[in-house]
C-alpha cells in the first residue's frame, strides 16, 4: 500500500504560473493575524496582530501567482502572517514554543 505525505497539488487555470515551494524550517521573526468577530447584524471581523520570532517550518506548496516573480515572493515572505502550530512550530511534537 502507498502512502502519500502531502496532497497533490496543482494550479487549476493558471499552469503557466505554477511553482513548488518547498517544504522548510527556518527561523526569523513574523507577524500572526487573528480574526475577531465583533457583534453586530453584519457578522464583521477586525483584524489582532502579533508579532515574534521562532524557528516554524512551512509545508511544501504547489501555487501560481503572475503579479510577482518567485524571487520577490521569497524576499517578501517576511512580511506576511504566518500560520503554524505553536506547539509544534516545526512540525515536530513536543518542540519548544
Amino acid at each position: 500500500m502507498a502512502v502519500r505525505t502531502s496532497p497533490h497539488q496543482e494550479v487549476v487555470g493558471d499552469t503557466e504560473h505554477q511553482h513548488e515551494h518547498e517544504g522548510q524550517v527556518h527561523s526569523h521573526d513574523h507577524w500572526h493575524v487573528t480574526h475577531h468577530h465583533r457583534s453586530g447584524p453584519i457578522g464583521e471581523f477586525e483584524h489582532h496582530s502579533s508579532y515574534h520570532q521562532h524557528e516554524h517550518n512551512h509545508a511544501a506548496i504547489v501555487h501560481g501567482h503572475e503579479d510577482r516573480s518567485e524571487e520577490e515572493e521569497r524576499s517578501d515572505h517576511e512580511s506576511q502572517a504566518h500560520t503554524h502550530d505553536h506547539n509544534a512550530p516545526t512540525g515536530r511534537r513536543g518542540a519548544n514554543k
